[in-house]
């Protein structure tokens, strides 16, 4: 006998004023089991996951098809009955903890607040749970965890305390939509870890949501695989990663860089799938052509502190015209600091940083900071919302005087933009028409405005779709050959660092742990530390 699915969908259709979002989208959960949904942003991955628990709440919404729970129509039930089932019996984990997570309520009450709205137990039965909610999540010290604020908390803390929400009640079915998107490797893996192990124990059922087909491919036993509204594959997670039928599939897989080879381009779309490989040869002669002159940037024994806690300890390293550096380290490693002290927005302890063989400090700001331009990790939060992307990208060009009048200015912003595979008409549009994607492309154009020797990436690329980024990483690629532009590439993303590198630097607490040529270090890394990075992200 056939066992009845946990939940089953059939033909789930959504349309949004009236253009189709969801397209016959059928499936079963069967108890215990993990199935993965993929695809990129737009596919219907979190209009799936709000329809099954009822979510949806935009004007305008058509919804036809069945979703049956635990032999319920999810869609007949009253207002009563689905807050019964959800938080209690079908739980989410939100892709982003801090937006999610209540600012002005310490963690532990927010865990116990959904214990006491669905349980019938004493304030004293309900914070001991909490407590052992927050040991099963592993956070170190739970009493302590409790009265901690979120903005207190790490990245990884916070999806931690959020997982202790979603499991509070032992629902049958949790719902995780991209709940590792913006951690590092280690903590991404110790995530994963930790849903499977409470899955075993607990032997809920999970949708586990990404477009991260490798990642999914980790943690479910069957994928499907959405485009556009409608799932292109199914499959076990085996045959979907090692043997996709569908072109898109394959996309999904070939976008993201591969670890053992290194391709001119990487594919971006499923008539192109097929990559031109660097050889070693051609690599070796590169690297010889770039250590042979004076670097163009050396950071000479820097410090810095914030709060009397040391945040960068004695680093250093040089950057050489023509390179893509890599700079790889967990949440809170100096990343960002580091970026922040080249472009002379620190006053760091002690040290010093020589451009071009003159200390930065001895540079006029303005001056300076025309050579050396940030491309930012969120495009929309770093474009003014109220003012054209043509005049985003302009506005530096007037401010230092680069062109003698407008129209010249003008000119050169659409040049941009050409060049970054936007087009003239996009100049009068604002931030809010554009795609997360081509906002990266307006904010590399805006750093581009000012004709920079340096580009720091910080994190430039970890928000996008695979395909997406894929994009952006042979736009960077295609500038760094025409301007010979120098990249400082910040990421917690070792696949992209290692694709994108000529040399690496792995930060730990502050410290250079190691520097080396990429190959080599992905190869003989010298340090436990590089070590555990790698088998973290299974290199």
């Amino acid at each position: 006998m056939i066992p009845v699915p946990l939940l089953s969908v059939k033909n789930l259709c959504v349309s949004i004023s009236k253009i189709p979002i969801l397209k016959n989208i059928s499936f079963d959960l069967k108890e215990n089991e993990i199935l993965g949904f993929v695809g990129e942003s737009g596919s219907g991955k979190s209009i799936t996951a709000f329809s099954i628990i009822n979510l949806l709440r935009l004007k305008n919404i058509t919804k036809t098809g069945t979703i049956n729970f635990n032999g319920n129509f999810i869609e007949s039930l009253g207002s009563n009955d689905l807050e019964k089932i959800r938080g209690n019996e079908i739980s989410i984990i939100f892709q982003e903890p801090m937006s999610s997570l209540n600012p002005s309520m310490k963690c532990g009450e927010q865990i116990l607040e959904i214990i006491l709205n669905h349980n019938l137990i004493s304030l004293k039965k309900g914070k001991n749970k909490v407590l052992e909610l927050i040991k099963k999540v592993q956070l170190s010290d739970s009493e302590i965890a409790y009265n901690k604020y979120p903005h207190q908390l790490s990245g990884g803390q916070q999806q931690r305390i959020m997982i202790a929400m979603a499991i509070a009640c032992d629902p049958k079915i949790l719902i995780a939509d991209e709940p590792t998107t913006s951690l590092d490797g280690i903590v991404k893996k110790e995530i994963i870890n930790l849903l499977k192990s409470i899955q075993k124990e607990t032997k809920m059922s999970i949708i586990f949501i990404s477009h991260d087909l490798q990642l999914v491919s980790k943690i479910a036993e069957k994928i499907i695989v959405l485009n556009k509204g409608e799932i292109v594959e199914f499959g076990s997670s085996y045959q979907i990663f090692n043997n996709p039928k569908k072109r898109y599939t394959k996309l999904l897989l070939n976008a993201r860089p591969p670890k053992n080879v290194r391709p001119i381009r990487l594919p971006t779309n499923e008539k192109n799938i097929k990559t031109v490989l660097i050889s070693k040869k051609e690599r070796i002669e590169a690297h010889d052509n770039l250590y042979q002159h004076d670097p163009i940037l050396k950071i000479e024994n820097l410090e810095f502190s914030y709060e009397d806690k040391k945040v960068l300890n004695n680093v250093t390293f040089n950057l050489f015209k023509g390179e893509t550096l890599g700079l790889i380290g967990e949440s809170g490693s100096g990343k960002s600091t580091i970026a922040r002290s080249i472009l002379n927005l620190n006053r760091f302890d002690k040290g010093q940083i020589i451009y071009n063989k003159k200390c930065i400090k001895t540079y006029p700001n303005t001056k300076f900071r025309r050579k050396i331009q940030l491309v930012f990790q969120d495009p929309y939060s770093s474009l003014n919302p109220e003012i054209s992307i043509g005049y985003s990208i302009m506005e530096p060009m007037l401010a230092h005087k680069l062109y003698k009048t407008k129209k010249e200015s003008k000119e050169k912003v659409i040049s941009l933009l050409k060049q970054v595979n936007l087009t003239e008409s996009d100049f009068n549009k604002f931030p809010y028409q554009f795609s997360g994607g081509q906002r990266q492309r307006i904010v590399i154009a805006r750093a581009l405005a000012l004709n920079p020797e340096i580009l720091i990436c910080d994190e430039s690329v970890s928000a996008l779709d695979v395909t997406i980024q894929a994009q952006i990483l042979n736009l960077l690629n295609h500038l760094k050959e025409k301007y010979s532009i120098t990249i400082l590439f910040i990421s917690h993303d070792l696949s992209v660092v290692k694709y994108m590198s000529d040399r690496v630097i792995i930060l730990n607490n502050g410290r250079v742990e190691e520097v080396n040529e990429t190959d080599r270090l992905f190869l003989e890394p010298n340090e436990d530390y590089t070590k555990k990075l790698l088998f973290a992200n299974d290199f």
